[in-house]
């Protein structure tokens, strides 16, 4: 029996994907992305409406409560057009090439992104949000439908013929360009880092002006060409900029964690939405910027990273959740924010005026939501505006209780929506950073979180392959990309594997186990099988087997995460020095030269890629570890290798199918640790303040 007050549910009802599920009860007649729909499109003669957006999504939920659920704007949709609905996060592919479309023809991109699309799927017109009445310039949603309706009535040939060439040439733009033969070297990169300085905020950290984003893969960068060429103000651009992300409301000074942007130059107001692959890029960069600097504050802002994450994302089951929404109770950022008259009862007079002097807080506050028609104001986001409180030890008292009281009654607050589905790619990014903190801080009970969410990946979201599949080295299966409550999503994408084996790496590095050694060989296998193009180099986006896949791309230079790509050149050169298999470095290689053209072209958009040639480009380090991978000695020489910084160096155990270096032939007994650096090998140490004083000197 139907609930009183709530709609019938339509075709989202039964989706996998939190983001369909929120609209299973619009009255607009969604089809999920299916040939269903489009049949219906060519039988009814009608356009296809393409909305795209995701959970956590601000502006998508806006879009959803003026025109979604306006039954006015519900009968023309469901008169005119067959509507469908994905979710970006679980179908990049089309996110991808939808998006690209918008961007090249409407100067803009974003979410939710509306496209028009011909019963072909082939789009014709598109934009994002659109409001409900003409605003700043833009037509309403209402004005759009119109619009387009009648042209398809009008011009149907027309619009079909032009979109057919349209979708030629948005191919041929997406496809790879030409570019110089070869690898990048040093003063390519050196270039590329120096470009990127000349957009630095030196004031307020960060790369360019508003909206401000983290952009870890920049970051990360920066710190490994400075630790081979000579880039000056390099690492302290980085290190500002952390210090400045970690003051301001884009880091949630109560809870932890960074939400995705600040929509001004000074980290202070953000969109408060929160991602699981920001949080393991920002862990990675944190961990490296304390690896430079040496700051235990640096150290800190990772711990509280991850312990976010732990809290509050990770799933019972192992698997870790997408990310949490931007709104709560209607309003964006309402469970972050504080009105003044809300501190002011909470607490003692006293730890009042320390809590509002260090987080800035004001009766007139610093945040409205003005998408919201009623919104809350003297809303304040915190930040850390006067860190000078902290040298008082009778305030640093104070703020501790008054934080402690905050925390506490923030936490009987409504929480926001958590976006609980679990994709293969963003947990394999936060299965490395995980096993690297933990290897770089000492913190084992990280580096089983990693091992935990591991068997949850090989539990539910990779399937064996049978022997036909065996191959490179490493084995057959498939990974696929999402599961959620149960159920598996069975599609796969380029990221699923390139993420995870570098999370894999990572763990491997951290634990020397030769086990996890082996996943990522039989992950490997299956990228070169299905993702490697073997005529021109590159991975495709969709594996060879076509799948539900609209159109197969390639071209995918860093934006939010890194590039599938990139990080699958990563993955195998690190792959390629740790076995010695000569065709996990052929497919990385001819795959950075296949992307010449791009990065040659656009330096600054490939960050990760130009990082991850780096081991191209310079001598690899290898430090290969003599022993049990469970003894405390190797941990302790593992502990060493993994606590002084540097980019372009592996570590190996004497496990599984490794390949050991020629140099490190040594006799004896007992742990060991052998640098390497190409063949030659230096003496073997046994120590581990003797070894990571040796890699000190050997950078």
């Amino acid at each position: 029996m139907q609930t009183s007050g709530v709609r019938p549910a339509n075709r989202l009802a039964g989706a996998l994907s939190p983001y369909l599920l929120q609209h299973a009860h619009n009255p607009v007649d969604w089809y999920p992305w299916c040939g269903e729909a489009f049949a219906r499109a060519r039988a009814e003669d009608k356009p296809v409406f393409l909305s795209i957006g995701y959970a956590t999504c601000h502006w998508c939920h806006v879009m959803e409560r003026e025109s979604f659920e306006d039954p006015r704007v519900a009968e023309f949709l469901n008169a005119h057009f067959v509507t469908i609905k994905v979710d970006r996060e679980e179908r990049p592919d089309l996110d991808r090439y939808y998006m690209a479309f918008v961007q090249a023809t409407a100067g803009e991109g974003g979410w939710p992104l509306s496209v028009f699309l011909t019963p072909e799927g082939e789009p014709f017109f598109g934009g994002t949000y659109f409001p409900p009445e003409p605003r700043h310039g833009r037509p309403s949603f209402m004005m759009v439908l119109r619009r387009v309706a009648e042209l398809w009535r009008q011009r149907r040939g027309e619009i079909c013929r032009a979109a057919a060439d349209l979708r030629r040439q948005l191919v041929a733009a997406l496809d790879l360009e030409s570019g110089p033969a070869g690898l990048p070297g040093p003063a390519l990169l050196r270039r590329a880092a120096e470009r990127i300085l000349e957009h630095s905020d030196p004031v307020h950290g960060g790369f360019g002006g508003a909206p401000k984003f983290p952009q870890p893969v920049v970051g990360l960068f920066l710190l490994a060409v400075a630790s081979r060429v000579e880039l000056p103000g390099a690492v302290e651009q980085v290190l500002l900029t952390c210090d400045r992300m970690a003051a301001g409301g884009i880091h949630d000074q109560l809870g932890g964690g960074f939400a995705r942007y600040s929509v001004d130059e000074r980290w202070l107001v953000p969109h408060f939405e929160k991602m699981l692959y920001d949080q393991a890029q920002l862990a990675h960069l944190y961990l490296e910027a304390y690896l430079t600097g040496g700051q235990p504050r640096h150290a800190a802002v990772v711990r509280d990273i991850l312990e976010y994450v732990l809290r509050d994302l990770r799933l019972p089951e192992g698997g870790f959740a997408s990310g949490e929404d931007a709104d709560s109770e209607g309003q964006e950022g309402r469970f972050y924010c504080w009105t003044d008259s809300e501190l002011r009862e909470l607490l003692t007079p006293e730890e009042y005026a320390v809590a509002a002097r260090y987080f800035g807080v004001t009766r007139e506050g610093n945040f409205v939501d003005h998408s919201h028609p009623d919104p809350v104001r003297g809303l304040n986001v915190l930040s850390v505006a006067d860190p000078e409180v902290l040298n008082d030890a009778n305030a640093r008292v104070r703020l501790a209780t008054a934080v402690q009281k905050m925390r506490e009654a923030r936490a009987r607050r409504p929480r926001p929506a958590r976006d609980d589905k679990v994709l293969a790619s963003w947990n394999g990014l936060m299965l490395g950073a995980l096993a690297r903190a933990g290897a770089v801080l000492g913190e084992p009970r990280y580096v089983e979180a990693a091992r935990r969410n591991l068997a949850f990946l090989q539990a539910h979201l990779w399937e064996a392959g049978s022997a036909g599949q065996e191959g490179h080295g490493g084995g057959g299966g498939c990974l696929w990309h999402e599961w959620r409550a149960g159920r598996t999503m069975r599609v796969r994408f380029l990221e699923d594997y390139a993420f995870l084996l570098d999370g894999l790496l990572w763990l491997y590095e951290a634990t020397l186990d030769p086990e996890v050694l082996a996943f990522a060989r039989a992950l490997a296998g299956g990228l070169l099988r299905d993702f490697y193009d073997k005529e021109g180099g590159g991975f495709w986006m969709t594996p060879s087997d076509g799948g539900e896949s609209w159109v197969r791309l390639k071209r995918d230079s860093d934006g939010a995460e890194p590039g599938g790509n990139s990080l699958a050149v990563q993955g195998m050169l690190r792959l390629a020095a740790v076995t010695g298999r000569a065709e996990y470095e052929e497919a990385a290689l001819r795959t950075i030269r296949a992307f010449a053209g791009e990065w040659s072209r656009v330096p600054t958009a490939y960050c990760a890629m130009l990082r991850a040639a780096g081991f191209a480009v310079w001598p690899v380090t290898r430090v290969w570890i003599r022993g049990s991978h469970a003894s405390s000695e190797v941990r302790a020489l593992l502990g060493a290798s993994h606590a002084v910084y540097d980019p372009f160096r592996v570590i190996l155990g004497s496990e599984g199918p490794v390949s050991v270096p020629a140099g490190a032939g040594v006799g004896g007994e007992g742990a060991c640790a052998v640098v390497c650096r190409r063949e030659t090998c230096l003496p073997p140490v046994k120590d581990p303040e003797g070894l990571r004083r040796l890699l000190a000197g050997t950078r």
